[in-house]
C-alpha cells in the first residue's frame, strides 16, 4: 500500500506554499491512518487560488483490494448540508423566501410545537428559517444520544441515512414530538437542513434531486454529484466501514451493492448525497468565487459572504451555545452561519459528513482542502483538526501581508 500522487511543487511556490510541508502531511496522513488500517483509505486535494497543489490518494476502494481510483464516489453525508443551503439561498434572493420568514409558512404542521421532553412547555417564537440554516431550530438528531428526545427520533429513525417515510410523513413525525428548547435559544446539530430540503421542495415544487441537477450541479458541471447512485457508476463506489470499540473496522456499506442504490422516498437534505473530490471542488470554488464559476452564477457575493459570516445569536460562538457533543466542529472561537461552522478568528468556513469526509475554504489565504474517506463515525481520529492545520503551516506567502 503505497501513497499515489504528489504535490505539484512547482505549483505550490508559485500559490506561495511550502511544497515540503504539503508532502510532509500528506505523508502523514497515509503512514498514521491509511497505512496501519485506522482508515481503508483516504483522497486529499489542496487548492490554493483555485489551482490544484495537493491531489494524493491511498489505500484500498473495496474490501476485495480494488485500489481507490481518482474519480471513486463517497457518501458525503453532511457534507449535503452546504448544498442544500446554497439551494435555499438561491431561492431568497429569488424573493420567494426570506431568512426570518416563519417556517410554519411553508410548514402549517409545525404551528404548535411543544418544548422540553414534558411536552408541556412552548415556543418563545416560532422557529424561523435562518434556524434551520444555523442549527438554532430546537430540533434534534437520535444520534447526539443525550436526551429522552434523542432517544424518541431514534426510535422512530428519524436521523436514519435513507428513509422509508415520505417528506410529509416526515415532517409530520417531527411535529408530533417537543422540540429540545425554544427556537433560537441554543444551538444543536441536528435535522434542521433535512427540513429545509423539503422547504425547498415545496417552493420550488420540485424534489430536491430534480432541483440540485438542474439549478446546482449541472450549471456548476458536476456529474458525479447525486442522491441514488446510477448503475453506470457502481464501479466507482467505495465501501464504507464502521468503527468497533476494540479499534477493528466492518462493513458497514458495500460500495457494489450499496443501499444508496434504492430508489428514496426522501432525498435527506441533510445527509444524502454521494459525491467525487473533482465534483465538491467545483462546489468549493463556486463558493470561494463568491457564487460564481466558470461564467455561471448561483449566489450574489455578498449573499456567500452572509453564509459564511457568524449568525449565533448575540454573536456568541459554539463554546458558549451549544448544547450537542459532535465531531463536525470544535467548539471555542468557532461561530456557525448559514450551512457552514466559521472560525472567528481565521475566517475559515468548513464542515464535515459522519463517514470522515471533510473540506474547509480560506477565503483570506485563497485555500480549499477536500479530504475524502468512508469511515464511520467521524469522531475516532482528529484527522480534520490535523489536515487544517497542517494546511495552514504550509503557507509560505500569506495574503494578509
Amino acid at each position: 500500500m503505497q501513497l499515489i500522487g504528489q504535490v505539484d511543487v512547482a505549483a505550490a511556490r508559485a500559490a506561495g506554499m511550502d511544497a515540503g510541508k504539503l508532502q510532509a502531511l500528506a505523508d502523514f496522513v497515509h503512514d498514521r491512518y491509511v497505512a496501519p488500517g485506522k482508515l481503508p483509505h483516504m483522497q486529499l486535494l489542496v487548492s490554493r487560488d483555485e489551482q490544484p497543489i495537493v491531489s494524493v490518494r491511498s489505500g484500498a476502494a473495496r474490501a476485495t483490494g480494488e485500489p481507490l481510483g481518482d474519480d471513486a464516489l463517497y457518501r458525503i453525508a453532511s457534507m449535503t448540508k452546504p448544498v442544500t443551503s446554497v439551494a435555499f439561498m438561491m431561492l431568497v434572493e429569488q424573493g420567494l423566501v426570506a431568512l426570518d420568514d416563519p417556517v410554519v409558512k411553508v410548514l402549517p404542521e409545525f404551528a404548535d410545537l411543544a418544548v422540553g421532553a414534558d411536552g408541556i412547555g412552548r415556543m418563545r417564537r416560532p422557529i424561523l428559517m435562518i434556524d434551520l440554516l444555523r442549527h438554532t431550530s430546537g430540533l434534534t438528531y437520535g444520534l447526539q444520544r443525550q436526551t429522552a428526545i434523542d432517544a424518541r427520533y431514534r426510535d422512530l429513525g428519524l436521523d436514519e441515512f435513507q428513509q422509508k417515510r415520505s417528506a410529509d410523513d416526515f415532517i409530520a413525525a417531527l411535529a408530533a414530538l417537543p422540540l429540545e428548547f425554544s427556537p433560537g435559544d441554543r444551538w444543536n446539530y441536528s435535522v434542521s437542513t433535512d427540513v429545509l430540503g423539503i422547504v425547498v421542495e415545496r417552493l420550488s415544487g420540485l424534489d430536491l434531486e430534480r432541483y440540485f441537477r438542474e439549478r446546482i450541479f449541472d450549471p456548476l458541471g458536476m456529474p458525479d454529484t447525486f442522491f441514488e447512485l446510477p448503475e453506470d457508476r457502481v464501479e466507482r463506489m467505495t465501501d464504507a466501514w464502521q468503527w468497533a470499540p476494540d479499534g477493528t473496522l466492518s462493513l458497514y456499506d458495500r460500495g457494489a451493492r450499496s443501499g444508496w442504490r434504492r430508489p428514496l422516498r426522501l432525498r435527506s437534505g441533510g445527509g444524502g448525497l454521494l459525491s467525487s473530490v473533482a465534483d465538491y471542488h467545483r462546489f468549493a470554488r463556486m463558493l470561494l468565487r463568491g457564487g460564481e464559476l466558470d461564467g455561471v452564477r448561483l449566489l450574489k457575493p455578498e449573499t456567500v459572504a452572509t453564509m459564511h459570516a457568524n449568525h449565533l445569536p448575540g454573536g456568541g460562538d459554539l463554546a458558549s451555545l451549544s448544547s450537542s457533543m459532535f465531531s463536525e466542529a470544535d467548539y471555542a472561537g468557532v461561530g456557525f452561519g448559514l450551512g457552514f461552522a466559521t472560525d472567528l478568528r481565521t475566517q475559515e468556513y468548513y464542515w464535515g459528513g459522519v463517514f470522515s469526509t471533510f473540506f474547509f475554504i480560506d477565503p483570506v489565504e485563497r485555500l480549499i482542502a477536500i479530504f475524502m474517506t468512508q469511515h464511520f463515525p467521524s469522531s475516532i481520529h482528529p484527522v480534520r483538526r490535523e489536515l487544517r492545520q497542517g494546511v495552514r503551516r504550509a503557507i509560505a506567502e500569506s495574503r494578509t501581508d
